[in-house]
């Protein structure tokens, strides 16, 4: 059987799949194939002695997910749940995790050559958890290496499974040390 690039539903391999969502007044993508599902805000059960930045933990469907605000742990001015607050549930390394973002703004593919690499300069992120920067008409997006960060929540997540996760693709898009 001949498939034709319509009938085909992979993305060509110069194509990556993100979804958008805001933290204060920026605008942060994540590869789509970490993605589980995206919930409304519910206060998580809180956990004595946790950092602040880790609101919590859920009860998903049987699971006990850890919830980190990442308004917090980046830093932004305000930190303020409303009905447009959402939790975006990601499975990394075989372990669920759930974001609490601003804002989830929509799902769009990029080419890889569009994807700047990030200048190196002093932040709240970790050099290595930013994947790259995309412009897109009068705005900026950071993209975010997802694993790098979890690696930075410390929630007992090993080094290796995380990066022993990252598509082939994604030596290309690495920034330097």
């Amino acid at each position: 059987m001949n498939l034709t690039p319509a009938a085909d539903n992979r993305l060509p391999l110069d194509l990556k799949e993100y979804l958008t969502f805001k933290l204060d007044n920026e605008e942060y993508g994540i590869d789509i194939l970490l993605v589980q599902e995206i919930r409304g805000y519910e206060p998580p059960t809180r956990i004595a002695h946790a950092p602040d930045f880790i609101k919590g933990v859920i009860n998903l469907r049987g699971v006990i997910v850890p919830v980190v605000d990442m308004r917090i742990k980046f830093n932004c001015s305000a930190v303020v749940y409303d009905p447009s607050t959402v939790v975006v549930i990601l499975n990394i390394a075989k372990r669920t995790i759930g974001i609490v973002v601003d804002s989830v703004s929509d799902v769009i593919e990029l080419p890889l050559g569009a994807i700047k690499a990030a200048p190196e300069f002093d932040t709240v992120i970790r050099h290595e958890a930013i994947t790259g920067l995309v412009s897109l008409e009068s705005r900026m997006l950071i993209l975010l290496d997802m694993a790098h960060l979890v690696i930075s929540f410390d929630l007992g997540v090993e080094v290796e499974p995380l990066l022993a996760l990252q598509p082939p693709d994604a030596a290309l898009l690495s920034l330097p040390y």
